[in-house]
């Protein structure tokens, strides 16, 4: 209960700072990146080398791989049947595959789960989410706002050096390893900081203008996102007869709330600024809802 209060309080916080424009404009991009660059490689050190080479560290990885795939491809198709644009279609290609598993996905999955989890939502967020978002998110961007070409070398070189990814990588080669009792405090302290900042950045971003005129995609991305991909997630568990700690992190994280980062990439791009905001901010409030009809739907 604890968790939860916090997570509604934090988000609350950053909502009315947004309102009452208390902060400066650009507080979420600081304290977004404070938490790439220091907050999140600080828990992937703490939690990754507590894990161990077997199926179940790779578990969420496939399972994410194929959530976001199909989700991506049934998208697609409806998107055709429908005959939306070209500019809906992008949006709905972003929020509605790519979902929030680090900065909402980390409390929810504490929450439910406990500290012990963590280290598989790292898995499918880091070698999942992230690596989809700079490669697939890049090419979507690109594809359905222009015409220009994508640049393969750059996304490469982008996703090889951002300070998460980069953490990570380096994490695995201290699977099984005890670090001292002071470094370790030293990255709880600051692993700790994550769900705080994390949710008050997303309070500050929450958008809730409905667009009356496309309910149509709004109402297919919240579908696909916390419906239907949770419930590819557990389809792909059931038939390889997965049942443990990973497997269940692995379906929780693939009913997340659209990602924020998707929704600012589609409204950069222009593709649906207003349809990508309110399905990210509608999104994230339904997801903490949602999240718990999966919770007791797979315990």
């Amino acid at each position: 209960m604890e968790n939860f209060a916090l997570i509604f309080t934090a988000l609350f916080i950053g909502y009315i700072i947004n309102l009452k424009n208390i902060f400066a404009k650009d507080t979420p991009l600081i304290l977004n990146q404070f938490i790439i660059y220091i907050s999140l490689p600080a828990m992937i050190f703490l939690q990754i080398p507590r894990l161990s080479f077997t199926l179940d560290a790779i578990t969420p990885v496939f399972v994410s791989w194929i959530v976001m795939s199909l989700s991506a491809l049934i998208i697609f198709i409806i998107s055709k049947l429908f005959k939306f644009s070209k500019n809906t279609t992008g949006a709905l290609m972003l929020v509605g595959v790519l979902g929030n598993t680090s900065f909402v996905g980390i409390p929810i999955i504490e929450a439910y789960f406990g500290e012990e989890a963590l280290g598989y939502v790292l898995m499918y967020d880091q070698l999942g989410t992230f690596i989809f978002l700079s490669t697939y998110g890049t090419f979507i961007s690109i594809y359905f706002s222009s015409e220009e070409r994508v640049d393969i070398k750059a996304i490469a070189i982008k996703m090889l050096t951002f300070p998460t990814f980069v953490a990570l990588i380096f994490s695995l080669f201290f699977i099984g390893t005890t670090f001292h009792p002071i470094f370790t405090s030293v990255l709880s302290s600051l692993a700790s900081t994550i769900v705080p900042l994390a949710l008050v950045a997303v309070g500050l971003q929450l958008r809730f203008k409905l667009p009356k005129d496309d309910l149509t995609p709004f109402f297919l991305a919240l579908s696909i996102q916390l419906i239907i991909a949770p419930l590819i997630a557990l389809g792909v568990c059931y038939v390889f007869s997965w049942e443990n700690l990973a497997s269940l992190v692995s379906v929780m994280e693939a009913g997340m709330g659209p990602m924020i980062t998707a929704g600012a990439v589609a409204s950069m791009s222009g593709l649906a600024p207003r349809l990508s905001s309110a399905v990210v901010g509608y999104g994230t409030i339904f997801s903490f809802f949602s999240t718990w009809f999966v919770f007791k739907l797979i315990s």
